[in-house]
């Protein structure tokens, strides 16, 4: 499969660590590279284009967003509003999933901005707040394993127990279901008949015999 894509939002002096350190364990971890391919707006090779114009066709593009939130708000533009905050607007506005991730518990020392934002973007979004990179990586784990089985990419259980949520009665072949029933019924007695109906079939237990 194509790896889901990763935008890392968060100003840039002040997170250079953690954004290396983040790219590097998504790419180099087993689980993590296989799913995911992160983006980091400093690896982009000059080019001819308005930065802002990349970075918010790159949340565009991309499948997760990842905020880095700490004391600094960043540059602002002419608008008044910083890169960081421009890439969370983007990705709310484009529906994509959104993982925030703020550094320190401290607020007294932040940006009046990056204050706002934080409270803009809610407790239900802030998966944590971390003091060192290992505890970012921590939950930034458990933030995405949960996304592998909300996309039904990752599963605990058997395959033929897994939930297909998207799928209804009417996706169901009568076709197959006739030529499995009647295999089902010759080899261990199953029994619906062949022409049970999609309901009956799905369910057994609303059958009578």
């Amino acid at each position: 499969m194509k790896p889901l894509r990763i935008f890392i939002s968060s100003v840039q002096s002040e997170f250079s660590e953690e954004r290396q350190v983040l790219r590097d364990w998504l790419c180099n971890d087993p689980l993590m590279r296989r799913f995911y391919g992160p983006f980091l707006f400093e690896h982009v090779p000059a080019l001819d284009r308005r930065a802002d114009d990349i970075y918010l066709d790159e949340v565009t593009a991309c499948d997760i967003y990842i905020g880095l939130f700490g004391n600094h708000y960043g540059h602002e533009g002419a608008r008044g509003i910083s890169p960081t905050e421009g890439e969370f607007t983007k990705a709310t506005e484009k529906h994509k999933s959104r993982l925030i991730f703020v550094k320190g518990s401290d607020d007294k020392n932040r940006h009046p901005k990056m204050q706002a934002l934080i409270q803009r973007v809610g407790q239900e979004l802030i998966r944590c707040r971390y003091a060192t990179s290992s505890e970012l990586i921590g939950s930034v784990y458990a933030a995405l394993v949960q996304d592998l089985e909300i996309r039904g990419l990752l599963r605990r259980g058997l395959f033929d127990a897994a939930p297909c949520p998207k799928v209804t009665l009417t996706d169901l072949d009568e076709e197959r279901m006739a030529k499995f029933l009647g295999h089902a019924r010759r080899a261990r007695g199953f029994p619906l008949a062949a022409d049970a109906t999609s309901m009956e079939f799905v369910n057994p237990l609303l059958t009578v015999v």
